[in-house]
């Protein structure tokens, strides 16, 4: 999961960016949000990508003081009069920018040469949800950013129908956790139980989305370039994001590549003897180097993860410099360089990133300004971070407290999880929806 205002089509510039804005109807505040209600679809346009700037509204136009944004799950892309809903609620609701999900499996949601269109969509390949949804956006006034799931690539269900797909064509790209590296050490990928066996263990996982592919594959970063690339340079876009730039969970991944990849990583760090030792013992148990050097194994992961943060920025801001590159992130800054190799605050101070937005999903209060405050000391400029609020986890009140801490860390806007589609809790009897309750009181100037 993500894994960032305008008010009928206009945004009015708030005059302080940290103050808290006036808010209208207290009673608005009682209404549960248990889910953002699903946001549906643009008019639809010519399926043809086009990256020529709309004339009412250029890139240039498009840069907000303070961004408002909603991530828009691939289930609310469905149909163009899905998306047309979708921008008009949004819009209705005071946000400004659109995160939209068009890579959500290892798929596509948008014209693509490269992976399988996703199987959520219509049988109609001139429906191009990420052009639609481009159309009616700057038609409000809206920025678009494509987010791109990038190492999580299908979920612990049947495996998918097109043989293209990367689980079909390139089982060896997937990623395998410690509990099936030995077992699947010597077994070929391209065995149909080969994939049976990962499925199961994500079936079988309380925490664990599905398949995940290799981040040290050179075939997986050229992959997602190329995903990158083909965006950046056949739509128009304000910015591209990242999601699930990360490693699932520290057992993984311990397939035979990433087994292999390692000892050749490994071996000019080491002394000879030390390693022609350890490599002896490789030929008996695969997991040799990795027990024995764990700290070199975490490394090597991490540096994975940056070499791909670093190899798609730099491709996108030679075809587009303006392109404004961000990342879902955990919000622990900890436990995301530790436990899912995801180094975001490097790649801040790197320059490989341009915004950090940390998924501080939680009904606690305190907890998410402890998460926004480290953040936001990690980012250094408050324009590099976007605060991810889990609308989901919260009633309104509580949804617009946490726009207010944000502002008041300095955090260069906010980003709501999620419009989800299907997924929509009805507002109390004579009630607006929950999306126009956050719009009125916290992106309304009075």
């Amino acid at each position: 999961m993500p894994e960032s205002g305008a008010r009928s089509g206009r945004l009015v510039p708030r005059r302080n960016p940290h103050a808290r804005p006036r808010r209208r109807a207290p009673a608005l505040l009682l209404v549960k949000l248990l889910a953002i209600p699903l946001l549906a679809a643009v008019a639809a346009s010519s399926s043809t990508p086009a990256r020529a700037q709309s004339a009412a509204a250029p890139v240039a136009e498009r840069r907000f003081a303070e961004v408002r944004a909603l991530w828009v799950i691939r289930t609310a892309l469905g149909s163009a009069e899905q998306v047309r809903t979708m921008v008009e609620q949004a819009a209705a609701g005071g946000f400004n920018t659109l995160l939209v999900q068009v890579r959500g499996r290892g798929d596509a949601l948008y014209a693509s040469a490269r992976e399988p269109r996703a199987e959520s969509l219509p049988d109609d390949p001139a429906y191009d949800p990420l052009q639609v949804t481009i159309a009616a956006a700057r038609a409000r006034g809206l920025a678009v950013h494509a987010w791109v799931n990038t190492h999580l690539v299908w979920g612990p269900v049947a495996p998918p129908r097109s043989p293209d797909h990367l689980v079909n064509a390139h089982p060896d790209w997937l990623a395998v956790p410690r509990s099936l590296g030995r077992e699947l050490y010597h077994r070929d990928p391209h065995d149909p139980g080969y994939v049976e066996r990962l499925l199961g263990h994500a079936a079988e996982s309380t925490h664990l989305e599905g398949l995940f592919t290799s981040p040290s594959h050179p075939a997986v970063q050229e992959r997602v370039r190329q995903v990158w690339v083909d965006l950046a340079r056949n739509y128009d876009l304000d910015g591209i994001h990242f999601d699930y730039v990360r490693f699932p969970s520290p057992e993984f991944d311990y397939s035979r590549g990433a087994l292999e990849r390692f000892a050749a990583w490994v071996k000019p760090r080491l002394a000879g003897a030390r390693f022609v030792s350890l490599e002896r013992a490789a030929q008996h148990d695969p997991y040799a180097l990795v027990e024995a050097l764990p700290e070199y194994w975490n490394v090597f992961r991490r540096d994975s993860v940056t070499a791909l943060v670093r190899r798609v920025y730099q491709a996108v801001k030679a075809l587009r410099p303006e392109l404004v590159v961000s990342a879902a992130v955990l919000p622990d800054r900890r436990r995301a360089r530790e436990e899912r190799f995801q180094a975001w605050t490097a790649w801040l101070a790197d320059g490989i990133l341009d915004v950090a937005v940390p998924m501080a999903y939680t009904a606690d209060p305190d907890q998410f300004r402890d998460w926004i405050a480290s953040a936001r000391a990690a980012a250094g400029s408050g324009a590099r971070l976007w605060a991810g609020i889990g609308a989901y986890k919260n009633p309104v009140a509580g949804t617009l407290l946490q726009v207010d801490h944000a502002r008041r860390e300095g955090a260069g806007g906010v980003v709501v999880f999620a419009y989800a589609a299907a997924a929509s809790t009805a507002p109390e009897p004579g009630a607006a929806p929950p999306l126009e309750q956050i719009g009125r009181a916290a992106f309304t100037e009075p």
